[in-house]
């Protein structure tokens, strides 16, 4: 074969060009296995799913530039980028084979009647339409492979990040809107790792070297078409500009529209039950609208950069017919070559619209990777550098120092809290609503941190502690319990998923919840929907009790564990609570007095201040603000 293509560069001196680089990539192609083909498919795949992977790191800046992807994105993976660059270079080099031979099939094959070229040029294009499809499907299996991957990594760093933030931030936070900002803000990295940049840079070498060859052509001609793409690369820059900051708003207005659905979901009944579906739909709607609003602005921007490509492009397409037309007259121009003018002028375009497209991209994902990086740059709860005291152990005393605490600048609920838990001991929190028994309870459980004052744990400054090493000793029973989508028996085991049979069947028992499971078809394996909503609220409270039962905490929070108890099963929980509260240090925030009888010590809270302290026996001898809330409950 080489002797073959020796020979042939010697009958045709001229089309040495085009066949010398044709004849050595051919001989490189044919004379490789197939099976070898498919090794380095493999191989490149295993380089982009484990040796080019690094995690993805945020700068510190809240604006993402594409310096800065390229710094944190790019970079790390150079050589997955090189590797699809090097193929988007095979790809756009076999795509001129085609163009070029065209001219020789006009000007020489057919005039010449050369069957021998023309066998050579049909399996030069044959063999270069093979390499575009084979680099094609590379490029998918490696960039867009790995973009994918890319993606899913990225949304479980933010995930994890925005687990980490602390309750005021959720609080403030509509959690649809932060579904949204997880799931949808970081997918244009694909744009960036995926084919989208290196199309960008080897579109650029495609019509770099189109350029050239036109130019070699035709300078005349060459000129006349750079002048409206000059213009058009102009109006795309303008474009861009104005694109970026609607993509950002897009994604705002996305997150807010998102955030509504959700809860409109989750409160359906409470929409049915005022008969309210006509005012949420309104709320949708007009979500919807500035939704809509954006894409439009966008779209408009978009078409005016298309339009005016189409404009451009179709006056130079229309001066090349006539300059060609009058060349080709003047015998300046042979046939051959203006059609191989024409589709090299199409090789430099295409890239070049293409460009309007993958930076309408770009800018698509660096508008997601600035509201990520608003979330990735937030303080998180943990303070590793401030939070280096490792509980490996604790007893369970609890005290609370002068500790004052605020929500918002200048409004403090707590004013200089001071009391103390002794281990194994029981707290209630008594007082009228908004006086501040939950905000203390949440500084317990580390949910808040003081603004002044301190919480200490067996002595040691709770502000100092690991959380995780806390948390693991802690319980938390709130009064509207949260269960997940799944079964009974997923419930009770979320704080020890590797407990054994036995424990979970005790916990089952001393919370009663096999008092109505045994009643189920499926029992424990029972699926209970979103947040439990097949269930009683006494039933889920149960379930909540025998989950802190389970995890057998050292300090137990519990918000109003019986509100949504029946009397029937309060008495039953209220045994259980007995034994969940032994040998625990425990919070328990209560509006029913009965419930707290014997409780160890009982603080009444009002207007964020302890107002009276002590026993059940001698708060209520004392003739109080405790007696008068006792007794007002006592008559109801």
């Amino acid at each position: 074969m080489t002797l073959r293509f020796n020979f042939l560069s010697q009958a045709y001196p001229v089309r040495i060009h085009i066949f010398e680089w044709t004849r050595n990539l051919l001989y490189v192609v044919l004379t490789t296995p197939l099976s070898t083909i498919f090794k380095v498919s493999k191989f490149l795949k295993y380089l982009a799913m484990h040796s080019f992977y690094s995690k993805f790191s945020f700068m510190p800046d809240k604006k993402a530039t594409i310096l800065k992807a390229f710094k944190t994105i790019i970079w790390p993976r150079r050589n997955l980028v090189f590797i699809g660059l090097i193929l988007i270079v095979i790809s756009n080099a076999a795509s001129f084979v085609g163009p070029i031979s065209l001219k020789y099939f006009m000007d020489d094959v057919i005039p010449n009647k050369d069957l021998n070229m023309l066998k050579i040029l049909v399996l030069a294009v044959t063999f270069a339409v093979l390499v575009q499809a084979l680099t094609s499907f590379l490029l998918t299996k490696i960039l867009s492979v790995q973009a994918q991957y890319l993606i899913s990594e990225l949304r479980a760093q933010v995930q994890k990040k925005v687990l980490s933030l602390p309750i005021r931030f959720f609080d403030n936070s509509k959690s649809g809107a932060l579904v949204s900002r997880i799931m949808t803000d970081v997918e244009g990295v694909r744009n960036l790792i995926g084919t989208g940049l290196v199309q960008l840079v080897g579109g650029s070498i495609t019509a770099v070297v189109s350029l050239v060859l036109l130019l070699r052509i035709s300078p005349s001609m060459t000129f006349f078409t750079i002048v409206p793409l000059a213009i058009f690369a102009l109006v795309a820059l303008k474009a861009f500009k104005i694109i970026r900051p609607i993509f950002r708003n897009r994604g705002k207005i996305n997150a807010e529209v998102t955030g509504r659905l959700t809860e409109t979901l989750g409160g359906i009944r409470v929409i049915k039950g005022f008969n309210a579906e006509a005012q949420e739909h309104k709320v949708f709607e007009n979500g919807v609208e500035k939704l809509f609003q954006n894409v439009k602005k966008s779209l408009t921007a978009t078409a005016f950069m298309t339009s005016s490509s189409t404009f451009l492009l179709g006056v130079a397409t229309t001066g090349i017919m006539g300059i060609g037309g009058y060349k080709i007259m003047m015998d300046q121009l042979t046939i051959g070559e203006f059609l191989s003018f024409t589709f090299l002028l199409g090789l430099m375009i295409a890239p070049i619209v293409q460009m309007s497209n993958i930076g309408s991209q770009l800018t698509e994902a660096l508008a997601g990777l600035d509201r990520t990086e608003e979330l990735m740059n937030m303080t998180p709860e943990v303070n590793e550098a401030e939070r280096t005291l490792v509980l490996d152990g604790i007893e369970g005393y609890i005290a609370f120092n002068d500790v004052s605490f605020a929500y918002e600048e200048n409004k403090e609920v707590l004013h200089a809290i001071s009391f103390a838990v002794k281990p194994g001991s029981v707290l209630a929190l008594v007082g009228s609503s908004g006086s501040g028994k939950s905000t203390i309870a949440g500084l317990a459980a580390t949910f808040l941190t003081p603004q002044s004052g301190s919480i200490t744990i067996d002595g040691k400054d709770l502000s100092k502690v690991n959380l995780p090493s806390y948390r693991k000793y802690l319980g938390v029973v709130l009064q509207d319990e949260f269960l997940f989508e799944g079964t009974i028996r997923e419930n009770i085991l979320f704080p020890r998923p590797n407990a054994t049979e036995e424990e979970l069947q005790n916990a089952v028992k001393a919370a009663y919840v096999n008092e109505f499971t045994d009643r189920f078809e499926n029992g424990l394996d029972t699926l209970i929907g979103e947040r439990g909503i097949k269930l009683s609220g006494g039933q889920r409270q149960r379930i909540a009790i025998a989950r802190a039962i389970l995890a057998n905490p050292k300090v137990l929070i519990l918000d109003e564990a019986t509100s949504n108890l029946d009397t029937e099963s309060e008495a039953l929980i209220q045994k259980s609570l007995a034994t969940l509260t032994e040998g625990r240090t425990t919070f328990v925030i209560a509006h029913r007095l009965s419930t707290i009888r014997k409780a160890n010590q009982i603080l009444v809270i009002e207007n964020g201040r302890i107002a009276e302290q002590g026993t059940h026996e001698e708060l209520f001898a004392k003739e109080g603000r405790y007696y008068n809330l006792f007794m007002y409950q006592a008559r109801i």
